[in-house]
This record gives C-alpha cells, sequence and structure tokens, in this order.
C-alpha cells in the first residue's frame, strides 16, 4: 500500500566540520522527531562514519535512516549519494578517502566527530573532510550507481559548490538521480530556473539542530528504500513526488 513519507535527506552531524557539535544522534532523532520526519538521508562531508550511530539512535524512536555522504567533486561540486545499507556507503567511504587529500586542521576547519548512538566520543576523524576528492564529477555519480545509490546535485541554487556556481550549467552527460534546491529557493521559482525533466527536491542541509525539517520533501511510495525513491523520481507505479 502506497503512502505519504516525510523525508529529510539531507542531514549532517558533528562529523562534519561545519556541523555543530550538539548534532549527535540523540539531538538530532529528537528534533527530527518533533517535525514528524519519516526518514533522515545522513549525509555528511566526505566520511559515513557517523551513520551506523544514528540508526541506532533512530531505530528507539521509529525513524529510518539512509546511509549517505555529501561528496565534494575534483570541480568542489557537492553531490548526495544515498543507499540502503551500511555496505554500500562504507565502500563508497573507502574510495573517498583513498581519493581525498590533506588532513584537518581543528582550530582552522573545526573538530569532526565520530561519536556512538549515546554522543560518546569514539575518535577525531584526522581526513580533510571539508575538502575536494581528485574523483571527478561523472565518475563521482557512476560510482554511486555502481554501488546501487541515488545520486542528487546538492543545492544547485547556491553560490558556492553547487553545480550551478561551479560549472555553470548541468551537464546532459551526467546521470543524476534529481536536482535539491536549498530552504532559501521555492520549488516553483526553482522549476523555471532548472531542467524540468530531472526532478527537484528540497531538504534541510542542516548543520544545526533548528535547520533539521525546515524543508522536506513528501514521497508517495510503499516503503522507504533507494527503490521506491527511484519509483517516485520516476513517477512509476502510482509513486510520486508531493510538492
Amino acid at each position: 500500500m502506497l503512502r505519504k513519507v516525510k523525508a529529510d535527506l539531507h542531514i549532517h552531524t558533528c562529523l562534519s566540520p561545519c556541523g555543530d557539535l550538539e548534532m549527535s544522534p540523540q539531538n538530532i532523532v529528537t528534533q527530527a522527531k518533533t517535525k514528524d520526519i519519516d526518514v533522515l538521508g545522513i549525509c555528511d562531508h566526505n566520511s559515513a562514519e557517523n551513520v551506523l550511530a544514528l540508526r541506532k539512535a533512530a531505530k528507539k524512536v521509529k525513524i529510518h535512516v539512509l546511509p549517505g555522504i555529501e561528496v565534494t567533486t575534483q570541480e568542489e561540486v557537492h553531490v548526495l549519494a544515498l543507499f540502503n545499507n551500511i555496505s554500500s556507503v562504507s565502500k563508497l567511504q573507502k574510495k573517498i578517502y583513498q581519493n581525498l587529500p590533506g588532513e584537518n586542521d581543528d582550530k582552522t576547519f573545526g573538530l569532526q566527530v565520530a561519536v556512538n548512538e549515546l554522543g560518546e566520543v569514539l575518535h577525531f576523524n584526522k581526513h580533510l573532510l571539508i575538502g575536494a576528492t581528485v574523483i571527478p564529477l561523472e565518475e563521482v555519480i557512476k560510482l554511486i550507481h555502481s554501488l546501487e545509490g541515488l545520486a542528487i546535485a546538492s543545492h544547485i541554487d547556491r553560490q558556492a559548490f553547487s553545480l550551478i556556481s561551479q560549472l555553470g550549467f548541468i551537464p546532459d552527460t551526467i546521470e543524476l538521480d534529481a536536482l535539491e534546491v536549498s530552504p532559501l529557493l521555492s520549488l516553483s521559482e526553482a522549476k523555471k530556473r532548472y531542467k524540468p525533466e530531472l526532478p527537484l527536491v528540497c531538504f534541510s542541509d542542516a548543520h544545526f539542530l533548528s535547520q533539521i525539517g525546515q524543508c522536506c520533501t513528501l514521497f508517495y511510495i510503499e516503503k522507504i528504500s533507494i527503490k521506491e525513491i527511484k519509483k517516485a523520481f520516476l513517477n512509476q507505479g502510482g509513486r510520486k513526488i508531493i510538492h
């Protein structure tokens, strides 16, 4: 049976150097519960080390978590990669770490805190997560799809780290699943500006607790899975995005 699912699929944790340290698993899921969110996408910059902790915390309050990463490509384009399982996102993380130069400077860029479901510190990530990988955009998208994930261009209306800001256009040669607009732009305005054949979604890109659920997308799907969301993007079998 098809049902409405409220999704905020672009959430950062205290692992992202630009994420607030209060973005712990328990705090995130507690805030999401107050916003009646059904599914969260945990997409820290270039890492998925806090995804498992979020899944454990979210299970207690019956919120689904999709494992993800916000990948920074060689062109400094941000791309959301979302998966069904930890195994797939871990494979992507391994590839990113192999192609991510530099080491984090806590004082300059901020702490990168890996935690357990209780918010207890496990370690401080030393990779330069705020940096760009040396993997080109097209290869990143192909890699995501090879791992059976969704590739969504992040906050395309932003003036930095977006597909439009970095390339100036949306190439026909790349096979994105959707375009994300930030809460700053209405979907009706986005439809006028950008490629109409690609579905548009809006997520919060939350770095602070107060931002969670600031912008969500409603999916009409049978169950929460990458396959069902993909069908909603394609308007298949009654699945759809509800704007």
